[in-house]
């Protein structure tokens, strides 16, 4: 039993922003080739922002729903919140994820093996739609339904199955962000301000 009082303040709206943030930086470069991957200076802020916003608050909103969980006990623990660990494993794993392909891109080095990368992710994606579909939960679904689709597209697209795949999943990117954009508003004003907003 923990010391610590259980809180409501569950900090996926952290992890829901950054991931969006970089997903309109990387899908809106993708999508409509601006600004242009000529320069090695464009290529290292993507680097940068794929670094800060989708790595490190992914990573951080992972860790602390791990810590909260496992250690200390502060999310209550009822059906509802079962599959916070399932976020909690999404986070942290997205996270550690996008600190290896901001440093890819930093670097400018290939990216053909992020197709072997994708197989684990789409995989770990669906993992997610089991998991959050079994709770009913159909907004966070409705990510791991585009989480899949990235990274299968990925996959097609590393493979060089998919000639013009890199678009689509620019495309794919940009869908998701603007519903983890729509999540970040619903979780924040759900919490700061007791709205009821889906989610």
């Amino acid at each position: 039993m923990s010391v610590i009082p259980t809180s409501a303040f569950v900090p996926i709206a952290i992890g829901f922003f950054g991931l969006g943030t970089g997903y309109f930086v990387w899908g809106g470069q993708a999508v409509f080739g601006f600004p242009k991957e000529d320069k090695p200076d464009v290529s290292q802020t993507m680097g940068m922002w794929a670094l800060w916003m989708p790595g490190f608050m992914q990573f951080v909103t992972g860790i602390s729903l791990l810590v909260g969980l496992t250690w200390f006990h502060v999310f209550d623990q009822t059906a509802s919140t079962s599959p916070l660990y399932m976020a909690a494993l999404a986070f942290t794993a997205y996270g550690i994820h996008w600190f290896a392909m901001a440093h890819r891109r930093f670097i400018r080095s290939s990216a053909l093996p992020d197709g072997w990368m994708a197989i684990a992710f789409a995989l770990l994606s669906i993992l997610g739609i089991i998991v959050f579909l079994n709770a009913s939960d159909i907004p966070v679904v409705i990510v791991f339904i585009g989480l899949t689709l990235i990274y299968l597209t990925e996959i097609l697209t590393r493979f060089g199955i998919l000639s013009w795949g890199g678009r689509l999943v620019g495309v794919w990117q940009l869908l998701t962000g603007i519903w983890l954009m729509y999540l970040t508003f619903a979780v924040t004003l759900n919490l700061s301000n007791n709205l009821h907003w889906w989610v």
